[in-house]
């Protein structure tokens, strides 16, 4: 299983390495999201950005959603017709990462969600936006699409 990482929060007195991080997750702004694999390694990644990041696990629903609405091709013209299914790309995107998509960016440019962040400094276990939140990551997404 992936995981959706959303950048909720800028870089401006971020250490080296948090925003050295943050762009090997591709997430250069926020509103940015993104999906990465569920492994030890990018588990510490994001340990080490979670005061600027909030991620929970993929539902291919909602990357099925994200790749209609927001998906950008990598290059100038329209995505590649590989013949591949949205449904059946959304599933592999949510099991193996944004890098495994043939033909799209590794990142989605969302808007702010609606009716607005929570408190971008707390956690999410303490009534704010930062750090893991589980599957009601797709719920905020979903606002942000």
């Amino acid at each position: 299983m992936g995981w959706l990482v959303v950048r909720v929060r800028g870089g401006i007195h971020a250490d080296r390495t948090v925003r050295t991080t943050l762009d090997q997750l591709h997430l250069t702004r926020p509103n940015h999201a993104t999906v990465v694999p569920d492994s030890p390694s990018v588990q510490g990644m994001l340990r080490r950005v979670q005061g600027y990041v909030t991620w929970g696990e993929a539902d291919p629903a909602t990357v099925a959603l994200l790749i209609e609405k927001r998906g950008e091709p990598a290059s100038d013209p329209a995505p590649p017709a590989d013949g591949t299914p949205i449904p059946e790309l959304a599933r592999l995107v949510a099991q193996d990462g944004l890098l495994r998509a043939p033909g799209y960016k590794p990142v989605w440019r969302l808007k702010a969600p609606a009716k607005g962040w929570r408190s971008t400094k707390k956690p999410f276990s303490l009534g704010g936006a930062l750090g893991y939140r589980g599957s009601a990551i797709n719920e905020l997404v979903r606002r942000m699409v």
